[in-house]
């Protein structure tokens, strides 16, 4: 439905640049709406990462307090009793979204409630503000900020090397933080309040990804990479500490990557004799046995890396060592991920960061790098022996719905691997990130008797997918999302992760989603695929897709609309293509005329003939299905994204947010079907709108907006139409950019869908008298449950396949639990099973609802998945029955 804005194309936001300090602002200054905020509750829809984690950060004091950065999705500290991550940054607001990026965190050893996070997104001309570093007394749970007088790129190249900011283990006050962008090394002396340049540090890391690239993406210089100090040359902890005395520094140089200083900092002296060709990803320091462990590859990462090697420096002797786990004649990728266990410092592990096939590999060692193991090796290649068994039950879709032909598995042992942590406090606990995900075990040591350990999932709670696109049908899932990255989603149930992303096929990203209004089973979405098919179909509200065919030129999503009552499709995709009309499920496309190729199109919400698109400060309609449109209102915003949706049940009703800065930008209504727009009045900025089901008394839905009113940033509802609008976020809860896509759930009153570009999806409820109570209304009594279950075979292969069986509740009160069961008539077996519960007795199969997805509101549904064997015939069962 709508075209994603790209962080960098944001233009007009403006941070304060210098070296300040004080309060986070957060908009603290600016007057509040007139009108009194209902209370809202706002959580995460649950998916479970979805994004790079590229540092994990132990506190070395205190058991159990640790945190981990994202590059676009703010930081999080780990909840040991609840076994999940707490979000820390959600009070980033609008103007300073580039905060939302972490390049740094450090936690103090000395004063185990500080920390502090270094934050920036970009560092060209895509993120408008400078960075900063934020301090907590709290463990994050408020925040004070010193601006600085350059930029930091959490989403930069480079970004899994570090940590870049480091806390003196014994003079707390002290902190260095190593700067992008030939700014060199920066040091504070009041506890992160004010920063200076060490101008004795003279090599500011002139590294670049690509020298040639325009954009400064891939060109900017990467910098000083990372800080450690050797605690052992140091003593005490506050009033009477003395300043650490050795510290060594990485540099974004081949040449010269590490350097050190044994006076606290006064001056620096490059090591002698360290090897040269490569970029120190990491330096970790086991000052128990004088080891300064390094990791090395020849690019800055995260995704690339062809060669690399470990080595050793003795701190006492200065001997280095090559203590590589394998040839570098034999590498195919870089060392990153770097650890020490510090209850037996003689162990190490190191990550093959950038090995993508057919696998990340991890090599430990127990003897400072003199011998070594791998996570997996070749049994007899292609087969594999692993020393770990990977559990995804908890977040199924990591296996990304592949049967991957060995030496690949799904799912796999992780990919961009460069955090990897050893709990300072626990030998056998283990957590790594990914371009997904955080795994983990607690079962370590078994590595070294050579028994199987478990690893799973544990990212719980932290957020990280990009948003572009969100629809809640009137019937059926509440929430259906478009994702960057990891496609999307399906969701029954807002509190459960579901079982896969959306498949068959699988984009990288959906840009645009829309369902047909009057028969919600009715899906259409678009996104990006290499080689497509780049748009796909559902007919069961999401639960199963088809790939369309697609016309000439097209080279990404777009927007797509489907008609009302589901017979007809328009697309407007990337590319030379131009804008495209279809009936059927795609097979067919049609070029549209009168409208320009780019232009984002919707459907009207009643007429199954009516479409819109818009494009360059001028709307067009279309009253054919699609083949011709014309010209309709000017005037409107000719610069900067805009977004607009037609409300449902009314013919012709259209909304239109968006605009920029310096010029039009705002919020219009239409009511003629575009012939006429007028803009609302005391909107000052919008970006995004929806619609919600209408607030008790009300025959008008209720609106959403990400806007600006009354000078106040925030995610605003009005309940008359437009007429006036009330705040119902708040400063602790802004999670940086929303401008991608909003939307109300017309089964709920207030219930709202927030996109976030790095956080998730989040979603409100009210607590107002017929808020929240799942479309059933004050008072009204549930009638009784029902369920059916559908079988339906995903993919097929010699002996094997996978199925799937959506339970649909079809009666009027929430499911609280099911049992699905069915009778294989040619000998299938069930192999392996996720989201339910599958116990096989002869030819009788029984599956039952685990404990995160029994509940399931009348009209949605969930599914489950399994393998099975089968031999001579692969009939699906006569029936199944559900309970």
């Amino acid at each position: 439905m709508r075209r994603p804005r790209l962080l960098a194309g944001l233009a007009g936001l403006a941070l304060t640049a210098g070296l300040l300090a004080g309060a986070l602002p957060a908009g603290a200054a600016e007057p509040a709406p007139a009108a009194a905020s209902p209370a809202y509750t706002w959580k995460n829809v649950r998916i479970d990462g979805g994004g790079f984690v590229p540092g994990l950060v132990f506190n070395r004091t205190e058991k159990n307090l640790l945190y981990a950065r994202t590059d676009i999705g703010g930081a999080y500290r780990w909840d040991q009793a609840g076994s999940a991550w707490i979000p820390l940054l959600d009070h980033v607001g609008w103007d300073d979204w580039g905060h939302t990026g972490v390049v740094s965190l450090a936690s103090d050893a000395a004063a185990p409630d500080r920390v502090y996070a270094a934050v920036g997104t970009y560092t060209n001309d895509w993120d408008p503000g400078t960075g900063a570093v934020l301090r907590s007394a709290d463990r994050g749970a408020t925040w004070q900020r010193a601006d600085l007088p350059f930029k930091l790129g959490g989403n930069m190249p480079g970004r899994g090397m570090g940590e870049r900011l480091a806390v003196d283990p014994h003079k707390n006050s002290v902190l260095y933080l190593g700067a992008p962008s030939g700014n060199g090394l920066w040091r504070s002396t009041d506890s992160g309040a004010t920063w200076a340049k060490v101008t004795s540090f003279t090599n500011p890391g002139g590294y670049r990804q690509d020298p040639t690239d325009t954009s400064g993406y891939n060109s900017d210089a990467q910098g000083i990479v990372w800080v450690t100090f050797d605690e052992s040359t140091g003593s005490g902890t506050g009033a009477g500490a003395t300043a650490t005395k050795t510290i060594y520094v990485g540099v974004g140089d081949k040449e010269n990557a590490v350097y050190r200083s044994t006076d606290a900092g006064a001056t620096w002296t490059r090591l002698a004799g360290q090897p040269t060709g490569y970029l120190a990803h990491k330096g970790v320091l086991d000052a128990e046995n004088g080891h300064l462990y390094l990791a090395y590859s020849d690019t800055a990462g995260p995704y690339d890396g062809g060669k690399g090697k470990v080595w050793r420096y003795a701190t006492a002797t200065g001997e280095w060592k090559d203590i590589s786990p394998v040839a570098e004649a034999d590498t195919y990728h870089g060392f990153s991920g770097l650890t020490v266990d510090r209850q037996h410092p003689g162990t190490v592990m190191v990550s093959a960061y950038s090995s993508w096939w057919p696998d990340t590999q991890i090599f430990r060692t127990t003897d400072s790098g003199t011998t070594w193991t791998r996570a997996w090796d070749y049994s007899s290649y292609p087969a594999r022996a692993n020393r770990y068994t990977m559990d995804v039950s908890s977040v199924p879709w990591l296996t990304w719905g592949g049967s991957p032909a060995p030496p690949e598995q799904a799912p796999k042992l992780g990919w961009m691997t460069e955090a990897l942590e050893i709990d300072p406090f626990d030998s056998n606990r283990m957590l790594y990130g990914t371009g997904a995900t955080v795994y983990g075990t607690t079962e370590l040591t078994q590595w070294d008797t050579n028994t199987s350990f478990t690893i799973r999932p544990m990212v719980k709670g932290l957020e990280e997918t990009a948003v572009l696109d969100l629809v809640s049908p009137p019937s059926g899932a509440p929430l259906i999302s478009a994702l960057g990255d990891v496609g999307g989603f399906r969701h029954t149930d807002l509190s459960a992760v579901p079982p896969m992303m959306f498949t068959s096929p699988n984009l990288t990203s959906t840009t645009s989603l829309d369902y047909a209004e009057t028969k919600p089973d009715v899906l259409v979405r678009s996104g990006h695929l290499d080689g497509g098919p780049r748009v796909a179909f559902s007919t069961d509200n999401g639960a199963t897709w088809s790939a369309g065919q697609e016309p000439a030129g097209v080279t990404g999503g777009g927007t797509v609309a489907a008609a009302a009552d589901g017979a007809r499709f328009v697309w407007s995709p990337e590319g030379t293509a131009g804008v495209h009309a279809a009936t059927g499920h795609g097979t067919s496309w049609t070029a549209a005329t009168g409208i320009p190729a780019g232009a984002t199109v919707e459907s009207d919400r009643v007429d199954p003939k009516t479409f819109y698109g818009f494009k360059d400060g001028t709307f067009y309609a279309s009253a054919d299905g699609g083949l011709t449109f014309t010209a309709q209102a000017t005037g409107l915003p000719a610069e900067g994204p805009v977004r607009f949706k037609a409300v449902p049940g009314r013919k012709g009703d259209l909304w239109l947010a968006g605009g920029a800065p310096d010029g039009a930008y705002g919020l219009w209504h239409s009511t003629d079907g575009g012939a006429t727009f007028a803009k609302v009045s005391g909107v000052d900025q919008a970006d995004a709108i929806g619609f919600g089901k209408a607030a008790p008394g009300a025959s008008y839905p209720a609106l959403y907006s990400s806007a600006k009113i009354g000078g106040v940033r925030g995610i605003f509802r009005s309940t008359d139409a437009g007429a006036t609008w009330v705040r119902i976020n708040d400063d602790a809860h802004q999670w940086g950019w929303t401008g991608a896509t909003i939307t109300g759930d017309p089964r709920v009153y207030g219930r709202v869908y927030v996109a976030t570009n790095g956080r998730g999806i989040v979603y409100g409820d009210t607590s107002e008298t017929g808020g929240g109570d799942g479309g059933t209304g004050p008072g009204t009594p549930p009638g009784p449950a029902a369920c059916t279950a559908a079988y339906t075979v995903q993919s097929q292969w010699g002996g094997g396949f996978t199925g799937q069986v959506t339970v649909r509740n079809t009666g009027t009160a929430p499911l609280t639990g099911w049992k699905v069961g069915w009778e294989y008539p040619a000998g299938q077996r069930v192999t392996q099973a996720w989201n339910a519960a599958v116990v096989q007795t002869g030819t009788a199969v029984t599956a039952t609802h685990l404990p995160y997805n029994g509940t399931v509101p009348a009209g949605g549904s969930t599914t489950f998945g399994f393998n099975a064997s089968w031999t001579g015939g692969n009939p699906p069962p006569a029936a199944l029955t559900c309970s």
